[in-house]
């Protein structure tokens, strides 16, 4: 005991600076924890979180969730969307900085790692703005090329076919540049001395990349993947709920653009604490068990 009070006293700066961090965790992450409860309640505004009744049976908003007609096919499209954009959003910003480590031009590579990093200061927004001015079946600048030269036009914000490839190109384009300076960062570790040696025996680009730059960067890779698989539930609201329409909810409608309509539009929002709990749970147990998978490559998070 009397060690690891000298070891406070000793180093009591650093634990006054953990201070602000502490209490910003406790107010803004498990304050609102509390909240969890309005999942097993019938939740009213007027009443507030302590005054409401308690539903009966404590599953009632579960089973309500679980029992709607379209659980399974928006449970289907959420978990599909995600692990589409996890592999694409994965394996192409890793190709990005691949080509932008092996490019030695210098003003080449700052143009194009700039010009790529750009689209993820953009809101969705203007993403779907930027998606309707090319995809558009009635304006688009795609559909007008295929019109003249096959005289017929692609729906593609509108076709159950296109619509989740369009939802996850854009995120793609969206966000793989950003991704990729992960990547970059990662390598910039990765010993030189390495590579000179693997020259020296005949190792061409193409095998200092698949022995040296692929193994130096596996931990943040998992990492990466870990972390993404946390979010396997969500599938990108915001993106999701701009792009969708009418037309295409059989492939498109997902856990929580469902919650949004039926349970915060309608002030449903003990139905709406019951998804977000489920997602939660689902999330949870996800990262443990990749988190665990991960040990075997030295690549987990704890």
């Amino acid at each position: 005991m009397v060690r690891p009070v000298m070891r406070a006293r000793r180093y009591w700066v650093l634990y006054v600076m953990l201070v602000p961090a502490l209490v910003y965790l406790a107010v803004y992450k498990y304050a609102p924890m509390y909240g969890i409860v309005v999942a097993f309640k019938d939740y009213s505004l007027g009443e507030g979180i302590v005054a409401s009744p308690w539903v009966h049976p404590w599953y009632g908003h579960f089973s309500e969730l679980f029992g709607s007609p379209y659980f399974g096919q928006l449970l289907r499209n959420t978990f599909l969307l995600s692990i589409y954009k996890i592999v694409w959003g994965t394996a192409l910003p890793l190709v990005l900085a691949l080509l932008l480590n092996e490019c030695r031009l210098t003003w080449m590579r700052r143009w194009v790692q700039t010009l790529s990093y750009m689209p993820h200061f953009l809101s969705w927004v203007i993403i779907f703005g930027i998606t309707g001015a090319f995809l558009s079946e009635s304006t688009g600048l795609v559909n007008r090329w295929l019109e003249q030269l096959t005289g017929h036009t692609v729906g593609f914000l509108t076709s159950t076919d296109w619509f989740r490839s369009v939802l996850v190109g854009t995120e793609v384009w969206k966000d793989m540049g950003w991704g990729a300076i992960i990547y970059l960062a990662a390598m910039v570790g990765i010993d030189p001395s390495r590579y000179e040696v693997a020259r020296v025996d005949g190792a061409n680009r193409l095998r200092q990349i698949w022995h040296i730059t692929l193994p130096g960067i596996r931990n943040v890779i998992i990492l990466l993947l870990v972390l993404r698989l946390g979010h396997v539930l969500e599938a990108g609201f915001e993106q999701v709920y701009i792009f969708y329409n009418l037309q295409v909810y059989p492939v498109a409608d997902i856990l929580d653009t469902w919650v949004f309509r039926t349970g915060l539009e309608n002030l449903n929002f003990s139905l709406a604490a019951a998804a977000g709990l489920f997602k939660s749970v689902i999330g949870l147990v996800l990262i443990l068990a990749a988190n665990r998978i991960a040990k075997r490559w030295d690549g987990q998070l704890w």
